[in-house]
C-alpha cells in the first residue's frame, strides 16, 4: 500500500520536476535534449547489457575501476552508465569516451522504469552505494534483472528512516540480489531493514582501489610545475557555508606563509560564479582554471571545471575535504590520500564513516573542529617538509593496505550473473 502511495506521489510531482528540469536547461542544454530518458525512453543499446547506476560525480569516479574490470572480463558486453546529474554523466564520458553508453536514470515511477527496462533489457543492474529507489528495484526484480548494491553504506540515521517506513522498505530490500557492504556495521543495518543475510557480503570499500590514470598524473605534474614551487593547499568539494570560513583561514595562513596558494573547488558547478565573487570580494587575487588565467600573482585558484578534482589534488601539497566543516557529511578523502598528500577534514564525516575510521586508526587524517584549527594545521605542515611528507605517506599507507575490495566485488558479480 505504501509503495502505491509513494508511486502516486511521484506521478503527481513529475510535471513539476520536468518543469524544473526544463528551467535548469537554460544553462545545461543536455538536460532539455535528453529529457525523454528521464521518463524511460532509453537510447538504443546492443545486448547483452550491464547497467551501472552512479548517482553523481563521486559515485561515478568510484565505479570507474569496476567498469574497467568488467569491460576487460566481458569484452562483448555493453556497459550502460546512468546518473541522476549532468555532471555525473559528464564525468563518465570524460573517463570512458565511446567505450560505454550513457543515459540519465529514469524517474522512479513504475511506467518510466518499465519503459527503460523494456528498451535496455539489462542482464544485471549494478547500483553504486545507496541509491535505493523503490520502483527501480522492484520493477527490475519483476523483469528478472538481478540488482546488486555495490560499495553499499548505510548510516544510522538512514537505517532509522527505513525502519520508520518498514512496510515500504522491506519488500524493496528483499528484492535486492546482493549487497556488497563497505563495513560490518553497514551489513548489520542492511540485515536489520530486510536484506537477507545470505545476500550480504562485507567486501570493503572499492574507493580504496582508487585508480589514478597516467594521463591524470601527467596533467598534475604539468600544473604543479606552473606553481613554481609555491606551497599549495586545496579545499576540495566545498559547499555553501564553508567558503567564507576557508577564505578566512587562507587570509590567516598568508600572514605566516605569504606565498601560499589556495585551490578551491566547489562541489556543484552552479556555485562557481558565487565562489569567484566571494574570493574577489574578500580581497584576494583570483585565477580561474576555466579561463587559463596566469598563476603568477594569484592567491586563490578556482577549480571551476568539471572532472578535474583528482588532478588538482595531485598538483597540491595537502588537501582539506569539503562538506565537513558543515553538516553535509563530508566527501571522499581517499582521492588525495592516494596521491600521498596529507588529508585534513572537519568533524562532519558521517557519509564516509568506515573510511574515516580506518584513516584515524592509522593516523592518516587530521580532524579539525574549526577554521582556526585548520590554520594551525596548515602552518604546521607547510612549514615542516618532513611532517608534510610523513603525514601524506600515512594517508597513502591506509589506501594501499585496504585495497582488494574491487576484486571481491567483481568476483561476486561474476558469480551471480
Amino acid at each position: 500500500m505504501l509503495q502505491f502511495i509513494y508511486s502516486q506521489l511521484i506521478r503527481l510531482l513529475l510535471p513539476f520536476i520536468l518543469l524544473r528540469l526544463w528551467w535548469g536547461g537554460r544553462h545545461s542544454p543536455n538536460l532539455r535534449r535528453n529529457w525523454g530518458q528521464r521518463v524511460g525512453f532509453a537510447p538504443a543499446v546492443s545486448a547483452p547489457v550491464i547497467w551501472v547506476h552512479a548517482v553523481s560525480v563521486g559515485e561515478t569516479i568510484a565505479a570507474a575501476p569496476m567498469v574497467r574490470r568488467l569491460l576487460e572480463r566481458n569484452p562483448n558486453v555493453t556497459i550502460l552508465m546512468t546518473a541522476m546529474t549532468d555532471t555525473g554523466l559528464a564525468q563518465a564520458q570524460k573517463m570512458f569516451g565511446k567505450k560505454v553508453q550513457y543515459a540519465y536514470v529514469p524517474y522512479d515511477t513504475p511506467g518510466a522504469v518499465k519503459r527503460f527496462l523494456a528498451r535496455v533489457q539489462p542482464s544485471i543492474l549494478v547500483i553504486m552505494e545507496t541509491e535505493i529507489w523503490p520502483n527501480l528495484i522492484s520493477q527490475s526484480r519483476k523483469a528478472r534483472v538481478p540488482v546488486f548494491l555495490i560499495n553499499a553504506r548505510l548510516s544510522r540515521s538512514s537505517a532509522r528512516g527505513y525502519e520508520r517506513v518498514r512496510s515500504l522498505a522491506r519488500p524493496v530490500m528483499q528484492s535486492i540480489s546482493w549487497v556488497a557492504a563497505q563495513a560490518e556495521q553497514d551489513a548489520a543495518r542492511f540485515r536489520r531493514i530486510g536484506v537477507a543475510a545470505d545476500n550480504i557480503a562485507v567486501t570493503g570499500s572499492v574507493k580504496f582501489d582508487v585508480d589514478i590514470e597516467p594521463r591524470v598524473r601527467e596533467q598534475a605534474q604539468q600544473l604543479k610545475a606552473q606553481f613554481g614551487g609555491r606551497p599549495v593547499w586545496i579545499a576540495g568539494s566545498t559547499h555553501d557555508g564553508e567558503s567564507r570560513q576557508l577564505l578566512k583561514a587562507h587570509r590567516k595562513l598568508l600572514a605566516v606563509v605569504p606565498n601560499a596558494l589556495m585551490i578551491i573547488v566547489p562541489r556543484h558547478p552552479e556555485r562557481f560564479e558565487l565562489v569567484a565573487r566571494a574570493v574577489t570580494k574578500a580581497g584576494f587575487s583570483l585565477a580561474r582554471r576555466s579561463l587559463q588565467d596566469s598563476l603568477a600573482a594569484a592567491q586563490v585558484y578556482l577549480g571551476d571545471t568539471m572532472g578535474e578534482l583528482m588532478m588538482l589534488y595531485g598538483a597540491s601539497d595537502l588537501a582539506f575535504i569539503g562538506g565537513s566543516l558543515i553538516e553535509r557529511g563530508g566527501h571522499n578523502p581517499l582521492e588525495p590520500a592516494a596521491w600521498g598528500i596529507p588529508v585534513i577534514s572537519g568533524t562532519h564525516v558521517f557519509n564516509f564513516e568506515s573510511i574515516y575510521q580506518r584513516l584515524r586508526e592509522q593516523d592518516g587524517v587530521t580532524i579539525v573542529e574549526s577554521a582556526e584549527e585548520l590554520v594551525v594545521c596548515l602552518v604546521r605542515l607547510l612549514n615542516n617538509q618532513r611532517a608534510l611528507h610523513e603525514s601524506g605517506q600515512r594517508a597513502l599507507a591506509v589506501v594501499e593496505s585496504n585495497r582488494g575490495a574491487l576484486d571481491r566485488v567483481v568476483a561476486g558479480i561474476s558469480q551471480r550473473v
